[in-house]
């Protein structure tokens, strides 16, 4: 009998399966299938040079229009480059690259959903109030604690991601007893703070190669599943890292194959969002999955 269940239980799934809903300035967004989030840098350092747009107007308008031609849901507006050993950058001068990149894009693209990929408050309510739809917090509001605070009061989705530390000395606190549990306890505890603040929208981040040594980014990859017990949608940020192209005794910039194949991975264990330099191929890695697995 319990068979039978199990085995009707599925076929309903297939034939209704989940749909994610996000809410953003009263907006009702659906995620049928996996999104793919393009990633724009207004940085001159950051890790992956063919992602660094700088503050060009024409480059950034260029980028962002190739990226939405090939079929990305998102663009993420970073202007802090959170790779080990980044230079420090002042709030006027992070302030200054992503509010003239948000509004010319928007100015342009105007359907295009947008995130903020920071983890300073002021850039994030100034980011939303110029166009933003999404805040994409590397630190979960561990580096600014006035923003979860902040994020409850704009009324767009929230990602939070797990790290340790800062960017100039997480990857000296890769010591976990059991990573995979206190990545849930953690995600756990930061669905209900983000709750009482009020966001209605919370995005987990696992945070692939942020405080996380080359085996634990593995390791979490393969139990990717577990964080569906979160019951929020999971976004994966896998591409280009050292993870990849230290594995394959490479570079960044030679990590395109190796991207496709964990990003299929991560997709096939449960990943809702693609964050990748590379639309492209990441559109075509989700067409394939769904073939997949309808």
């Amino acid at each position: 009998m319990d068979n039978i269940l199990n085995a009707t239980s599925g076929i309903e799934d297939k034939l209704f399966p989940s749909k994610i809903t996000l809410r953003s300035k009263g907006k009702l967004l659906l995620i049928e299938r996996p999104w793919v989030m393009g990633i724009l840098n207004i940085t001159p350092d950051s890790f992956f040079e063919g992602s660094r747009v700088g503050k060009d107007e024409d480059k950034i308008l260029k980028n962002a229009a190739a990226m939405i031609s090939d079929g990305a849901n998102i663009l993420d507006i970073g202007g802090y480059s959170s790779r080990p050993g980044a230079q420090e950058v002042s709030l006027a001068e992070e302030m200054d690259r992503v509010i003239g990149a948000i509004e010319t894009i928007k100015k342009v693209f105007p359907e295009i959903l947008i995130s903020i990929d920071t983890f300073r408050s002021e850039v994030a309510k100034k980011s939303v109030q110029s166009g933003a739809d999404f805040v994409n917090d590397i630190s979960a509001g561990t580096l600014d604690p006035q923003m979860i605070p902040a994020v409850g009061k704009l009324d767009v989705p929230y990602i939070a991601m797990h790290m340790r530390g800062n960017p100039s000395n997480m990857q000296g606190q890769t010591n976990y007893e059991d990573i995979i549990l206190e990545l849930l306890k953690y995600f756990s505890e930061k669905m209900n703070e983000c709750k009482e603040a009020g966001i209605k929208d919370v995005i987990i981040d696992p945070g692939f190669g942020f405080a996380k040594s080359l085996e634990q980014n593995y390791w979490i990859l393969k139990n990717l599943s577990y964080f569906k017990t979160i019951q929020a949608p999971l976004l994966v940020g896998l591409s280009r890292k050292s993870m990849i192209y230290k594995k394959l005794d490479t570079t960044a910039e030679n990590a395109l194959n190796g991207t496709t194949a964990l990003n299929m991975a991560a997709l096939i264990n449960g990943a809702n969002i693609l964050r990748v330099h590379d639309v492209k191929e990441a559109i075509e890695t989700v067409k394939l999955y769904k073939q997949l697995y309808p």
